[in-house]
């Protein structure tokens, strides 16, 4: 079975655009006496042929350079000199071939080419700056058009991803065991201690009202998600007494800066999940936020050990990893590691 032969859009606009431009000239010259078919043809032929070379060298040359991903304010001083560039070749060559071919079909014709050039310079060139703003112009629109599409349906992937971990970390905090022994230690801590299960209840409307409410924020601060880090670690303290133990290192320059909802929060679930939870003599949870050469870098440890094998945690953290490169391109980077025991989850974050 025969494969079969696709042209891609870019070729087919430049073979139609191309294609009516020659037309529209040929048809001029119909009207011309001593009209020939033949050389109507030829000119034609390499009309098409040598505008659509000259032009696909431009977009060889912008794609080499990424112009065709910059934004209209780095792009059109760019443009300017180009247009230009562009209508001088248009000029040259036009020239050569209409000069070439008067010389070969038009019989008794020996006009200097020097003066040929001077009289059509002008024309010429004012027609090719036109033309090639027009290509360049429509070449660019084109690609600013399917990035802006690109661009609008990563936000609305990045949207439905952080729905997504909203929902996540809501059903792991509604999960029955976690607030069956949330309430129960509420419950034993209502006669012993009235002021504690007050707090316990608060922490615990808070976490909840987060998730219900504040859930559409894809951004939120720092100084924000610290805070329902610290709520969560403290709800979960009353549930593993003196086995959870916690610090958290951030300086107050960081508190502005907008990260990821939740995905501190991620990191520190899992360590208690995939680390406290399962020590016997529990362990200290350590949050630490540092600048490193414009790079914010959030690491969560905690003791433990790394089983590559075990994807039980695999959904939170893969969810994690894609908002990152939804929100971040490739400028930032999630890594899980272990060493001596101590098993430590770092975000890099560009600081912009």
């Amino acid at each position: 079975m025969k494969q079969q032969v696709t042209i891609s859009l870019y070729w087919k606009c430049q073979l139609i655009g191309w294609s009516v431009a020659a037309l529209y000239w040929g048809y001029t010259g119909y009207n011309q006496p001593g009209f020939n078919w033949g050389l109507s043809i030829l000119q034609f032929t390499t009309d098409v042929a040598v505008y659509i070379t000259i032009t696909h060298l431009y977009h060889r040359f912008a794609v080499k350079l990424g112009w065709q991903n910059l934004g209209l304010n780095k792009l059109l001083p760019r443009l300017v000199p180009a247009v230009v560039l562009l209508g001088l070749v248009y000029l040259f060559v036009t020239v050569s071939k209409v000069y070439l071919f008067r010389v070969w079909f038009k019989p008794g014709f020996s006009e200097a080419f020097g003066d040929f050039f001077d009289f059509y310079r002008d024309s010429i060139f004012v027609a090719g700056v036109r033309l090639m703003s027009i290509w360049l112009l429509a070449y660019h629109m084109y690609h600013y058009s399917k990035r802006e599409i690109s661009i609008a349906r990563e936000n609305a992937r990045l949207a439905v991803i952080t729905r997504d971990a909203q929902l996540n970390s809501l059903s792991a905090q509604l999960n029955p065991h976690f607030l069956f022994n949330s309430l129960n230690n509420i419950k034993a801590l209502v006669i012993d201690d009235p002021k504690s299960a007050r707090r316990a209840i608060d922490l615990l409307a808070d976490l909840l009202r987060n998730s219900l409410y504040s859930g559409d924020k894809q951004m939120i601060s720092i100084k924000e998600e610290l805070e329902l880090v610290k709520d969560y670690l403290e709800l979960e303290k009353l549930r593993l007494e003196e086995r959870l133990q916690y610090h958290i290192e951030a300086g107050d320059e960081y508190h502005s800066m907008l990260i990821p909802r939740l995905c501190i929060q991620t990191l520190v679930e899992n360590a208690i999940k995939h680390g406290i939870s399962q020590q016997k003599q529990g362990g200290l949870i350590r949050v630490q936020l540092i600048n490193d050469h414009d790079n914010l870098i959030v690491s969560v440890s905690n003791p433990g050990r790394l089983n590559p094998t075990d994807d039980s945690s695999g959904l939170g953290l893969k969810n994690l990893t894609e908002r990152l490169r939804l929100q971040y391109k490739d400028f930032a980077h999630f890594t899980i590691s272990e060493t001596n025991g101590i098993v430590t989850a770092t975000i890099k974050i560009p600081v912009s």
